[in-house]
């Protein structure tokens, strides 16, 4: 089956401040900000949303095609990919931009600035799917370039792809009646807690009224686990207990991919979250969104000890 995976891709610039931001901004001068901290070098790793989705997929055996927009300085990224088997007919390079960057400073006491430079991810991709039988695909829909979003979600519904929306971080700069139509029609909507909020603030439906215009819901709960729901039926699902916590982010990347690899190989809802339940604790003992891997069997091993035997693959 075909995977499309449209979203963001990006380069995380991180760097650590060896004090507290706190030392350094005088709250009575905060509006004459001017400071600058030395930082103990920089390290870069890949990210993104569809580069994380999609890495994760490939550490579970599937070739996704990546929907998004790149550029001139994407080639170590675009080898890192395509040396773990990640399609990228569908990346859109732009030579007059830089691919999309956040630059991320924390200190000692792990809090965070940011600045995130959008760069090629202002451009949308324009991939057109091509494939014989639309039942043998399925999309997820990503936070990424805004157009794309809105687009992806129609063409899909226009060509009976099944489609999994994931507003995420985008949620703010979509308007309600955007949120409200992408997720109709959708094969799943997945979000945290929070973001569920938003989106029913923003739409002004309730969860059973949005329940009604999708087939499925997953609220993620970080530590917590999911929660499944389906036609008024709500499954918690279990965090996978990680050997250690090393860094949360892309932890919720990483259990779409799992759940998608479920999905595609024919598994149930409960299962293929499950799948993504495993697939998220890899993540989170590792630094960075690209960093974790594991062979199948390891897979399978962990999903055992925290699932039991349940059903073969």
């Amino acid at each position: 089956m075909q995977i499309l995976v449209s979203g963001s891709l990006a380069f995380d610039r991180i760097m650590n401040f060896p004090g507290r931001f706190a030392d350094h901004i005088l709250p009575e001068k905060i509006h004459l900000l001017n400071v600058s901290f030395p930082v103990n070098g920089l390290q870069e790793r890949f990210g993104g949303t569809a580069g994380n989705i999609a890495y994760s997929l490939a550490l579970l055996g599937e070739a996704p095609v990546i929907l998004a927009a790149a550029g001139r300085d994407f080639a170590r990224y675009e080898n890192w990919l395509r040396e773990h088997g990640v399609s990228l007919a569908g990346v859109r390079v732009i030579p007059e931009e830089i691919t999309a960057s956040a630059y991320i400073t924390t200190d000692m006491s792990d809090n965070q600035i940011t600045a995130f430079n959008f760069g090629a991810m202002n451009h949308p991709s324009l991939y057109e799917p091509h494939h014989e039988n639309p039942t043998e695909m399925l999309a997820i829909v990503a936070p990424g370039n805004l157009e794309d979003m809105v687009e992806y979600s129609r063409l899909y519904k226009k060509r009976g792809i099944r489609y999994i929306f994931d507003p995420g971080q985008s949620i703010p700069a979509l308007t309600g009646d955007q949120l409200l139509e992408m997720t109709t029609g959708s094969f799943m909507l997945i979000c945290n807690d929070y973001e569920i909020e938003l989106i029913m603030k923003a739409t002004k439906l309730s969860k059973p009224e949005i329940m009604e215009r999708t087939q499925a819901v997953i609220t993620t709960l970080g530590e917590k686990g999911a929660m499944l729901s389906t036609n008024g039926d709500d499954v918690a699902i279990p965090a996978v207990v990680p050997s250690r916590v090393e860094d949360p982010t892309g932890a919720g990347d990483a259990f779409r991919a799992g759940l998608i690899k479920g999905i595609v190989g024919g598994k149930d809802l409960v299962f293929a979250a499950r799948m993504g339940s495993v697939s998220a604790g890899y993540a989170v003992e590792h630094r960075g969104t690209q960093e974790h891997h594991y062979t199948w069997e390891e897979f399978w091993e962990r999903y055992r000890e925290n699932f039991g035997p349940g059903d073969a693959w």
